[in-house]
């Protein structure tokens, strides 16, 4: 557990970065070599940090990621599938030197005695920003750097990690504050709304557009367009999407005229968009376009000596005093706690209580086996009885998911690596939804 009294001490401009070493040792790129912080991922696409010329890796194939325990190696959805001891696996911790197989490639990767002294903002609290952590004070410092520009941004991270935050901190640090900051939820609103919601329209320009109506590209001139869960954009929108960031026009639905804008655009998503370019999901011409400048905001799990000060936040904010709320014991439960929705469910949990007056409570769920059911009917033809035992469970695992994902299909379909509108279609067969 975090001792209260490290709130308080003095912070470093810098913190320590651990490094890994990869090397390809069979395949097309034998001999390369990669010295890396945080993770990298691996594929056939250029937008990868390690491109591969082997025919049977996948655009984006895998990543690997150094956390607490280790170096871990996620399938990122590939067609032929990521290896380790012959056995195929989806997310998994490296042993030091293990080989790793992906199409005809072969890597091993382990962590080296090397680290890297990243900058950091010697504050806790930057614009909105909570966090103490070194990772997050060193994205805050980019933050800092990044307020007298106007580049495109695009955030990438976890459903309530706080990219909203990070946007509203963009704005608010650059010389635009003074102007708008226009937000379109591209995730909640369908492909016409969508489309009115950034552009505008002319009053008659559809049926029920009885007046004109002003688009947020309109709107936030001057300012900033905060396009959150871009990901969730159509493909024939982002066509236009890309028309009017290149142009910086719009034209209103119905207007037989264009309008100049100046804006400047940020845009966040819980999906790594690389995948989805490489699915077939999302331009590639849009996601460089967007990616100028990449943040990625790590979830509060890899942050965890961020929890004591934002749960004290929180608790401030609900006016709780935390001296009454919080005891050694409860505060030890947060921070073990692994937190799948993030600053958000922290929030969340923290406010029940309150409502409650009641103890904040979190316990990692128990991940119990798979069994069979006890009895097994053998009056049941074979595949009938596993077609029922497969729907079952799938039930059981979206069920669950939803609920621990607070009904936020996009995060289900994230945790549960499949594609959003194969969840969609899934919960209305299982009557989910």
């Amino acid at each position: 557990m975090t001792d209260p009294r490290t709130l308080t001490e003095p912070l470093a401009t810098t913190y320590r970065a651990e490094q890994a070493r990869l090397e390809i040792v069979a395949g097309p790129e034998t001999g390369l070599a990669r010295v890396f912080q945080g993770s990298i991922r691996l594929g056939s696409r250029p937008m990868v940090e390690v491109p591969l010329s082997d025919p049977k890796v996948s655009g984006v194939h895998c990543q690997l990621t150094i956390d607490g325990s280790g170096i871990t190696v996620r399938d990122l959805g590939s067609k032929n599938g990521v290896f380790m001891g012959g056995f195929r696996v989806r997310d998994a911790l490296v042993p030091q030197g293990q080989l790793v197989t992906i199409g005809d490639t072969q890597f091993r990767v382990k962590l080296i005695q090397a680290t890297v002294e990243i900058p950091t903002l010697a504050t806790t609290a930057y614009h909105g920003i909570i966090g103490r952590s070194g990772a997050m004070r060193a994205l805050t410092a980019q933050l800092e750097r990044l307020k007298s520009s106007d580049a495109t941004v695009l955030i990438e991270g976890e459903t309530g990690t706080g990219k909203e935050r990070v946007a509203d901190a963009l704005h608010r640090s650059s010389h635009r504050s003074e102007k708008p900051l226009v937000v379109v939820d591209c995730g909640t609103l369908s492909a016409t709304l969508v489309e009115s919601q950034l552009f505008g329209h002319e009053r008659g320009a559809f049926t029920g557009a009885e007046s004109r109506q002003v688009g947020a590209f309109e709107r936030a001139h001057g300012g900033t367009l905060f396009l959150d869960e871009i990901g969730e954009l159509p493909l024939g929108l982002q066509v236009k999407l890309l028309g009017a960031l290149e142009r910086r026009q719009v034209q209103p639905l119905g207007a037989t005229a264009p309008l100049a804008v100046d804006v400047r655009i940020i845009a966040a998503t819980n999906r790594d968009l690389a995948v989805e370019v490489s699915k077939g999901r999302f331009r590639e011409d849009l996601y460089y376009r967007l990616s100028v400048v990449h943040l990625k905001v790590p979830p509060l799990r890899e942050r965890r000596e961020d929890i004591p000060l934002l749960t004290i936040e929180f608790l401030a904010q609900l006016g709780l005093d935390p001296q009454e709320v919080l005891t050694p014991k409860t505060l030890a439960d947060l921070e073990r706690y692994d937190w799948p929705g993030n600053v958000r469910e922290l929030k969340n949990t923290l406010e029940r209580a309150g409502v409650l007056m009641e103890p904040p409570r979190a316990a990692s769920p128990a991940k119990a086996p798979v069994q069979l059911p006890g009895v097994v009917d053998t009056q049941t033809p074979l595949l009938e009885g596993r077609a029922q035992l497969i729907a079952a469970y799938e039930s059981a695992y979206l069920g669950k998911l939803l609920e621990e994902c607070r009904g936020n299909v996009s995060e289900v379909a994230r945790r549960a690596q499949m594609d959003r509108m194969t969840v969609h279609r899934m919960l209305l067969k299982l009557n989910l939804r």
